[in-house]
């Protein structure tokens, strides 16, 4: 069958608050250190606990030409690296604009078949992304979404016309699991703001952001209290988007929550993935956040799309996590870190994401409606009829 979507592929417009949001959060707040200088070296010296996590590797043979690569997905792959996209919605929109590239481009060689050698090209693009950096879990649910529509493809067509069809899907994919479920989470989240609210958030959400701006479209009298930390402070993007726009903030380190907390009204966060056992995977520090919220009981409310359900269970961050470059927690040459690699018995630690338990979140707002953390398999369950299964 082919797959769902407007008979002539369309560019999804830009213009929207939502995409506007992302595309802003698509850089990061920190200045990008070049792959191949010296403080990106890998170096042996981990945490022995640590010892079977996935690091981003940053070698300069890695952004070099390679005929195998196209160079969409070689740009994306230093774009990933060098943090210059960021977020799992820009992450995973870069990826599937980037294999619209890949498909426009490709040419079946002689004597086989489209989906399945266009299939070998994508598997090839998606492991060079995963040596530059873990996949996303939006990537990945996507990447599991474009293979099964390529084993749906007639053999009948031609094969600009089932690139046609490849292409209108991921136009189609975009706005519907990421444009019109944000509008659809945001939508929900505006009966929840009320006039003298003090919503606190941590870090940065394209999708909090959207949230933020259409409460104050609809005129509703609120604070926000940014939450930031270190080493990327990617809260400090987010308190200027929302401070342009003219909405009151407040600028905190995670260190002092406990101090914030009291005044706030409720918490919304941002989410990574959301997990099977209900356990949600975020940005580091978010668990600690919603640690001093229930203890104040101040209401924690997860804005999370089912794109970002996985499959995955855990209940430590230590199963699964991605580890950071460890020089990006060295503020300067006169910091105690400096030359860290030369002191013995010094590894540094700098995890990507914690694990928050559904103990400590309220709900999760998602496109189907607002659930407790425990629904997580229904929706998995429902989630590929939805999407052509």
């Amino acid at each position: 069958s082919t797959p769902p979507g407007p008979k002539k592929a369309t560019k999804l417009s830009t213009d929207t608050p939502l995409m506007a949001a992302v595309n802003t959060f698509s850089s990061s707040p920190t200045k990008s250190i070049s792959p191949v200088t010296k403080s990106n070296r890998i170096n042996d010296c981990k945490v022995r606990l640590f010892n079977h996590l996935e690091k981003a590797r940053q070698e300069a043979n890695l952004f070099l030409n390679n005929s195998q690569i196209h160079p969409s997905i070689a740009r994306l792959g230093e774009q990933y690296a060098q943090r210059t996209i960021v977020g799992s919605n820009a992450r995973c929109i870069g990826f599937l604009n980037a294999l619209k590239m890949v498909i426009r481009d490709f040419e079946t060689p002689p004597k086989k078949e489209f989906a399945r050698s266009l299939e070998t090209t994508i598997t090839n693009s998606v492991e060079h992304l995963q040596k530059c950096r873990p996949l996303a879990v939006s990537v990945s649910n996507a990447y599991k979404h474009i293979k099964h529509v390529l084993t749906q493809l007639p053999t009948d067509q031609p094969e600009t016309d089932l690139k046609e069809n490849l292409c209108r899907f991921i136009d189609t994919y975009i706005e519907n699991q990421i444009g019109k479920a944000a509008e659809a989470i945001s939508y929900s989240v505006q009966e929840k703001i009320s006039n003298g609210d003090v919503i606190l958030t941590f870090g940065c959400s394209s999708l909090i952001t959207y949230i933020f701006e259409e409460a104050q479209r609809r005129r509703v009298d609120f604070r926000v209290i940014v939450v930031d930390s270190r080493p990327f402070c990617e809260g400090q993007e987010l308190l200027r988007r929302l401070t342009v726009k003219g909405i009151p903030c407040s600028y905190v380190l995670i260190n002092a929550v406990s101090f914030v907390m009291p005044e706030s009204t409720k918490v919304l966060l941002g989410a990574h993935a959301l997990l099977a056992n209900g356990y949600v995977m975020a940005r580091t520090g978010t668990a600690q956040v919603a640690l001093v919220a229930h203890s104040f009981n101040v209401p924690v409310l997860v804005c999370c799309e089912t794109h970002k359900f996985s499959e995955r269970s855990q209940t430590d961050a230590i199963v699964y996590n991605e580890l950071g470059n460890p020089d990006d927690l060295i503020r300067s040459a006169q910091c105690s870190l400096a030359n860290w690699q030369t002191k013995g018995k010094m590894s540094p630690l700098n995890l990507m994401y914690d694990i928050t338990p559904p103990e400590l979140v309220t709900a999760v707002v998602t496109e189907v409606s607002i659930l407790p953390c425990t629904s997580v398999p229904v929706i998995l369950r429902i989630k590929p009829t939805e999407i052509g299964y």
